[in-house]
C-alpha cells in the first residue's frame, strides 16, 4: 500500500473537471500543489453518495483556506458514469474526478479492494490523502464501513496539525 512519502504512481486515467473531460496520467494531475484526494468505491453508491462526497463539497472552502489547491475524487467509474455523477451532485465546481475505469492507479496504490461478494468486482477501498507536490503526505484509509478517517473533517484536522507543527 502506498505510504507517506511514496510518490503518486503515473498510471493513464481520465481526468473529469468542469471544462470537460481528459486523458492525462495520474501524476500530471495529481502531481503540482497541495492535493487531497479522496477515493470511494464508486459513484452514486450510497455512503459514498451521500456522506463521502458530500462532505468534501461541503467544506471545500475551508479546505482550501487551510492550504489545499484542489480536491479530487477517484473510483473504478468510466469517465462517463463520473462525469454524471460530478453534474448530478453539482460538486465540478469544488471537485475534480479521476475516473480510474480499469483500477490500474488503484492497484498502483495498494488500495483495490474486492467487493465481488456484494458484485460490484474490484474497486477502491475508501481512503483519503494528502499529496504536496506529487508526494503522499498523509494517508488515511478506513477500517470499518462509513466515513470516519477519510472524511472531510478528519482531513482538515489533519491539515490543520500539520501547520501547527
Amino acid at each position: 500500500m502506498i505510504e507517506r512519502g511514496n510518490p503518486v504512481p503515473s498510471v493513464g486515467i481520465k481526468l473529469v473537471t468542469a471544462a470537460g473531460v481528459e486523458d492525462t496520467t495520474s501524476q500530471a494531475a495529481l502531481g503540482q500543489g497541495t492535493v487531497v484526494l479522496f477515493s470511494v468505491p464508486g459513484a452514486f453508491t450510497p455512503t459514498c453518495h451521500v456522506n463521502h462526497l458530500p462532505g468534501f463539497v461541503a467544506n471545500a472552502a475551508r479546505l482550501r483556506a487551510a492550504g489545499v489547491d484542489r480536491i479530487v475524487c477517484v473510483a473504478t467509474n468510466d469517465h462517463h458514469v463520473m462525469k454524471a455523477w460530478a453534474e448530478t451532485t453539482q460538486s465540478l465546481d469544488d471537485v475534480e474526478f479521476l475516473a480510474d475505469g480499469n483500477g490500474a492507479l488503484a492497484e498502483a496504490m495498494g488500495l483495490a479492494k474486492d467487493f465481488t461478494a456484494s458484485g460490484m468486482g474490484m474497486r477502491y477501498a475508501r481512503s483519503a490523502m494528502i499529496i504536496r507536490d506529487g508526494v503522499v503526505d498523509a494517508l488515511f484509509v478506513e477500517d470499518a464501513p462509513g466515513v470516519h478517517a477519510s472524511g472531510a473533517p478528519a482531513i482538515l484536522m489533519a491539515l490543520e496539525a500539520s501547520v501547527a507543527a
